[in-house]
Order: C-alpha cells, then sequence, then structure tokens
C-alpha cells in the first residue's frame, strides 16, 4: 500500500475539507502523471494548469480556490488542471491556510476567463495567495517534470469536466537504438542511420502537415535503471531530436519537448540476464514525435 505522511491528510467531515495540517510532505509514489502539453476545449470553457514550480522550497501546501470554493492544493513540483464555463472567476493559492481557510473570503484575482483559451498560472510566493499568469511559452519550461496533484478531491463547484476538442494527430514513433547509442542522448551520438531517419521524417511531416499547429517531441525509456534517471534521458534525448527538427526547417515556436520517462511501457515482461533484458525492452526505447495538424 502507497504510503501518505500524515502531514498531508485531508478528511471530509459533515461535507467540509478538513486539512489535518498545512505542512505536507508526500511519498514520491503516490504522485500523479507528468505533465504533458494540453489540447484546446471547447468555446464554452476556459482550461486552467495552475502549478507550483520547482524553485519553491516551502514546506506548505498551497490551496487553490476557484470562485472562494476549495480545488486542491499544491506542494512544490505538483500542478492541477482544470476546466470553468467562460466568464468571471476568481483564483487564488494561499500558504499556511489553515485553520481558517482565508482563501473562501479573500479573492485577489477575478477575471474574465475567455472561452476556448488555455490560462498557465502559477503559485506566488507571498501571503497574498494572488496568482501569477505567465506566458505558456515559460509555462512549457516551468512545467517539465512536475506531476499531478492526485491527493484531495475537488470541491469548486464551477469547476467542470473539460471538453476537449478533436484533433487530428499523428504519432511518428523513432526506434532509440537507432538514433542513439545504449544510453547516450546527446547530438553528438546521434547515429548516422539516427539523423537519416529525423530527416525522413521531417520529409513526411512537411508532406502531411498541411498547417502544424503542435508537434510534441517525447523520450520514452526502458525500465532498466532509477526512474529519475530514465526520466532525465527521455527528457535529454527528446531535447536533442526537438533541436534536430528544428535545424531540419520545422517551426520551433510550435515544438515542444518533454519525457515520459518509463512511464509508458509497450513491453512489460522482460526478465533474464542483462542483455536479455536489454534486448527484450528494444521497443520501449523510442522518442515519439506528436504531430498536430489541426
Amino acid at each position: 500500500m502507497n504510503k501518505i505522511n500524515t502531514s498531508l491528510i485531508a478528511m471530509v467531515v459533515a461535507g467540509n475539507l478538513v486539512s489535518l495540517s498545512a505542512k505536507a510532505t508526500v511519498e514520491p509514489n503516490v504522485y500523479g502523471t507528468v505533465y504533458q502539453p494540453v489540447a484546446s476545449v471547447v468555446p464554452s470553457q476556459a482550461q486552467v494548469i495552475y502549478y507550483r514550480s520547482n524553485e519553491v522550497t516551502s514546506p506548505y501546501a498551497a490551496h487553490v480556490y476557484v470562485d472562494g470554493e476549495y480545488q486542491s492544493a499544491l506542494l512544490t513540483g505538483m500542478y492541477t488542471s482544470f476546466c470553468i464555463p467562460a466568464g468571471e472567476h476568481s483564483l487564488g493559492a494561499f500558504l499556511k491556510d489553515a485553520p481558517y481557510y482565508k482563501g473562501k473570503e479573500a479573492q485577489p484575482y477575478r477575471d474574465n476567463f475567455v472561452g476556448g483559451k488555455t490560462y498557465f498560472v502559477k503559485v506566488g510566493g507571498d501571503s497574498s495567495g494572488k496568482p501569477i499568469l505567465v506566458s505558456a511559452q515559460e509555462a512549457s519550461n516551468d512545467l517539465k517534470g512536475l506531476r499531478a496533484q492526485v491527493h484531495t478531491l475537488n470541491r469548486a463547484s464551477a469547476v467542470e469536466q473539460c471538453r476537449y476538442i478533436a484533433s487530428k494527430t499523428m504519432d511518428y514513433a523513432l526506434s532509440s537504438d537507432v538514433l542513439f547509442n545504449f544510453g547516450k542522448s546527446g547530438r553528438n551520438d546521434i547515429t548516422q542511420q539516427g539523423r537519416q531517419a529525423i530527416n525522413e521524417l521531417i520529409g513526411k511531416i512537411n508532406k502531411n502537415g498541411v498547417q502544424l499547429n503542435r508537434i510534441q517531441v517525447i523520450g520514452h525509456t526502458d525500465p532498466i535503471g532509477k526512474p529519475e534517471t530514465n526520466m532525465r534521458l527521455g527528457q535529454q534525448r527528446a531535447n536533442t531530436v526537438r533541436t534536430l527538427l528544428v535545424q531540419g526547417g520545422l517551426p520551433a515556436r510550435n515544438l515542444s519537448a518533454s519525457s515520459a520517462g518509463s512511464e509508458e511501457l509497450v513491453v512489460n515482461d522482460c526478465s533474464g540476464t542483462r542483455a536479455e533484458q536489454i534486448q527484450c525492452n528494444a521497443p520501449n526505447r523510442r522518442v515519439v514525435v506528436r504531430v498536430q495538424t489541426q
């Protein structure tokens, strides 16, 4: 059973959320999934990505409120993603909020949220609770490696299930064994066969992508080694492939790079000697280039 430190236990008593302590530490394996770029929502909704970057060192959870109602609690390195009806709303994230939960009354940021738009919001570093709106480009760097908040339940009545706009996407999977030597990730580590594969992919994308709205480069690794090492290796390989795609003429502004590490395996039952495991896990070592064309 996964363990959650008792300093971040939340209970629902008589319909109210009771936080036993604002100070929180959480076992790493109970965090949610690593952030991946989100799709667009329908015009009647606005999407909010609220996050707390890794640069924050405070051990206290930041309680997020929407229209004065509790939505989530963010520790350092966590994010929450939700949708609200287009229109006027308030947002705030408060540290050391217990036991009075002033975020229920204080609404430091109120604005009109445009339908179909995604807002990237960072937890502020002071006690005012006022959020920091950031650009999508800045957020994409901050959100790398951050994990979803999954420990508490949303209590904000304005929050609703996101309705995403269907988009046409194409996935191109490149074998890491073709691209790189085992365990390598840099530009100088790309094999000649790997460079040829990337050039061929650029040709396919230019041919098929009439209008390139977004290109995600996602690094995947096998489960051999430590998870944090695999996550870093996947990110480094994705960064390298992204650089080569940009050098090949694809628009840098539409290209993002991220890592799934060893979390999305296509082969799960490899065993035997290390050499046998490496060979068996070959399908897991890949870089996926996901192209959104509409």
